[in-house]
């Protein structure tokens, strides 16, 4: 026998709790027709009352409520073969790990308010599968492309600032690591999602965009930062908070950098949204384009379909809350 919902199994307490009542009443009963009442006046004052109808009906009500906990938890027995197929998109999920990323005019700050908006968008994907690279300096696939939601969330919040041990921003670099990993699947499948302040130090982005479009991919860009910029915190060794300086000594300022995530985004075919407050971005591209994408079968399997039995245990409920109802305590008179 197989259980569906063996989860419901917590409605038991609710048995113990109607026997643990109908208990108490009963005691809390005989004390108030003690209390009423001589012991040799009861029977002749509740003589229209039959004592055994009254523990049957209460046999009849546990027996209710554990049959319909047993209907609740889904019993199954019985199954048949069936093939079932995933279908869905391919999404390599970009997201900057520079230390321009610490900066905090987003809050708690960019990087940890990224992580937060790519969690959220996972709740969203149905059989999609989805991949991570971080970049900064270098790029790095840290989880190729799945459907294992869990294991890409637990890379996901492995991401920091250390991850790629190379300095600076190279986002060229992260669009050919992107574009390398993805497989020989059509291009109407797949979909790259940057998440980035734009503020790229070296290397030539345009160029590698403009090979993700020869090659049908569709870059979507997420700017995430101000116009204004602030200064990167970090953290000394002694955990004291100290700001990024050049290597003239100057305090680094990163500014969002608008117009260079614009350019990929329109050079693909992709969008560009800029990350606020109240929506970050990420569901905005989802729901506009990316659910919209023609998606294909991901896999194929055969998977047992196990027979539903719950009507079963859900027809004695009914029959005993019939029973029950119909069933009075009241002696017949002759």
């Amino acid at each position: 026998m197989h259980f569906g919902q063996l989860n419901m199994l917590v409605w038991l307490w609710s048995v113990v709790g109607l026997v643990a009542f109908l208990i108490w009443a009963k005691r809390h009963r005989k004390g108030a027709v003690e209390r009423f009442a001589q012991e040799q006046l009861v029977d002749e004052l509740a003589n229209c009352f039959h004592p055994k109808k009254a523990k049957i009906k209460q046999v009849l009500l546990v027996g209710i409520f554990v049959f319909s906990v047993l209907a609740l938890i889904r019993p199954q027995w019985g199954f048949q073969w069936r093939e079932v197929k995933r279908q869905g998109i391919d999404i390599l999920v970009v997201v900057d790990t520079s230390k321009s990323m610490l900066t905090q005019d987003v809050k708690p700050n960019r990087l940890e308010r990224t992580k937060f908006a790519v969690q959220d968008l996972l709740k969203k994907l149905k059989g999609d599968r989805i991949g991570l690279i971080a970049f900064s300096g270098a790029s790095f696939l840290v989880c190729p492309l799945t459907v294992d939601y869990g294991g890409f969330q637990a890379s996901l919040k492995g991401l920091n600032v250390d991850t790629i041990p190379r300095g600076g921003t190279n986002l060229a670099k992260a669009i050919q690591e992107a574009i390398k990993d993805y497989d020989e699947t059509a291009s109407e499948h797949k979909a790259i999602v940057i998440v980035t302040d734009g503020d790229d130090l070296e290397g030539d982005p345009i160029t590698a965009a403009k090979k993700a479009k020869e090659k049908g991919i569709k870059v979507y860009c997420v700017g995430i930062g101000s116009d204004e910029g602030e200064l990167i915190q970090l953290k000394r060794e002694d955990g004291q908070a100290t700001f990024l300086k050049d290597r003239e000594g100057n305090y680094v300022k990163s500014r969002l950098n608008e117009n260079l995530l614009k350019q990929i985004a329109l050079i693909t075919g992709g969008i560009y949204v800029r990350a606020s407050g109240s929506q970050f971005g990420l569901d905005l591209i989802y729901e506009r384009e990316l659910s919209k994408l023609e998606k294909r079968d991901i896999e194929e399997k055969m998977e047992k379909r196990y027979f539903e039995r719950f009507q079963f245990p859900l027809a004695a409920a009914l029959l005993l809350l019939v029973v029950e109802t119909c069933l009075s305590t009241r002696k017949k008179q002759i």
